[in-house]
């Protein structure tokens, strides 16, 4: 019953409006099956399935709203949990920020859903982990991975007549390779919504390469490099950017896009004009559902274009009392990139550092976005064009902001966490201290 169609999803949630006495009623209902397979130390450690189904209900009295979940759908049930929402609603104090629910919406179809991810079956996962393990044992080295593959649906309807569906399917993989003198250690990973794109082989063979290439890292002394960040490495920080990009907290003044003594930087150039980054829920190879958890429609959105902030999101409260309309939070970001390839942007540079991926990433100051982490799993110092030896990891003190003011070149876009990230050249990336850590 995990994955249920448009018309199933359709029947029971019309039931549910149909036992309600509120002023208004909003429900969801959501399904996933997911399955997957984990391995350590060159074996598999776990495998499974599992899924679920579930039914949220928020009743409205006014500005009174409460809600309440439930995940069994016989009549009675789904009576139960509707009561239950309108009995918490009376009690509960008024919502000065309540909006009524959406009227009915139009939305257009996004592709995320595929029926060969949807087939994935115990025999697929296992040959996933026989394609990463086999060559590493080959080359003394111990790998450590994760492949989960999920399918599902969300449906959501309100008793003012809206109703949306969508079904979707996804892979994500990743994997560590360590050496087994504990010396060097390489990454990957991978996410697709149709399976027939990945190639577990593939993958796992450059975090196998990373880890011998970086055994008996040497120290360099901390400062502002030049670096080359892969998509990994770059997506997080510019996550925290793109992600951040609201409207409240920029007009009250909590926010990396706020003015000193008022106002927002809404229309002026804050990066590089080189960077656009904007969010598309119809793109072929990243796509998202085409509407938000509230209903709201999803369209493609410029953030910012020619290193100029064009949008910022818009809740549907905020937009009312700003007089504009409502912008939704980005499904999934998109930075346009070059035709150069990693391999291209090493060449080019005469002293840097390639990045492999960044973590234990921590905010320092919102404000200004300045972050703080790690690098992991294959850092290499880079001279007159070749990798010349791998680095110890080092804390680094950025900003995503002035990262992107110090942008060299963008090279090729790869899909990252559900995102097209490009691998970035950088100037000036601080690095603070050394981390012994491999």
């Amino acid at each position: 019953m995990a994955i249920l169609s448009k018309e199933e999803a359709k029947q029971i949630l019309e039931k549910v409006i149909s036992f309600s006495t509120a002023d208004s009623l909003e429900a969801s209902l959501s399904g996933s099956g997911r399955g997957n397979i984990r391995y350590a130390r060159n074996s598999v450690s776990t495998s499974g399935f599992n899924d679920d189904i579930s039914l949220g209900v928020t009743a409205n009295f006014g500005k009174k709203s409460a809600s309440s979940t439930i995940n069994e759908f016989d009549d009675e049930s789904l009576k139960k949990v509707v009561n239950r929402a309108e009995e918490l609603a009376k009690l509960a104090p008024e919502n000065p920020e309540f909006m009524e629910p959406l009227g009915p919406q139009e939305y257009k179809e996004s592709k995320t859903y595929f029926q060969s991810t949807a087939d994935i079956s115990p025999e697929y996962r296992a040959e996933v982990a026989k394609n990463s393990i086999g060559p590493a044992k080959n080359k003394d080295v111990t790998a450590a991975g994760y492949l989960e593959d999920s399918t599902g649906f969300s449906s959501i309807m309100n008793s003012k007549g809206l109703f949306a569906y969508s079904q979707e399917s996804e892979l994500e993989f990743t994997v560590t390779m360590r050496t087994n003198d504990g010396t060097g250690s390489g990454w990957v990973t991978r996410d697709y919504n149709d399976v027939n794109q990945f190639n577990a082989e593939e993958a796992s063979s450059i975090a196998l390469e990373k880890a011998i290439k970086s055994r008996e890292a040497k120290a360099i002394e901390p400062g502002k490099y030049t670096v080359i960040l892969e998509p990994a490495a770059g997506a997080q920080l510019l996550g925290n950017m793109l992600y951040n990009m609201g409207a409240r907290q920029a007009d009250e003044g909590r926010s990396f896009l706020s003015k000193k003594g008022g106002g927002t930087k809404i229309g002026e150039k804050i990066v590089d004009e080189r960077v656009n980054i904007y969010s598309d829920p119809f793109n072929e190879l990243v796509p998202a559902n085409g509407w938000s958890g509230d209903g709201l429609a999803r369209e493609r959105t410029s953030w910012i274009e020619n290193g100029v902030v064009k949008n910022m999101s818009y809740g549907r409260y905020w937009a009312q009392k700003q007089g504009v309309e409502p912008v939704p939070e980005p499904a999934n970001g998109i930075m346009v990139g070059g035709d150069a390839t990693t391999e291209e942007l090493i060449k080019s540079t005469k002293r840097g550092i390639l990045v492999t991926r960044l973590w234990y990433i921590r905010a320092v100051d919102p404000q200004t976005l300045l972050y703080t982490g790690l690098t992991r799993d294959g850092t290499f110092y880079i001279e007159n064009g070749k990798i010349k030896h791998p680095i110890k990891n080092m804390r680094f003190n950025e900003s995503p902001i002035i990262m992107l003011n110090n942008l060299e070149e963008l090279g090729q876009q790869q899909r990252i966490n559900g995102n097209l990230i490009p691998v970035m050249k950088i100037r000036d990336f601080t690095f603070t201290s050394l981390s012994d850590a491999v």
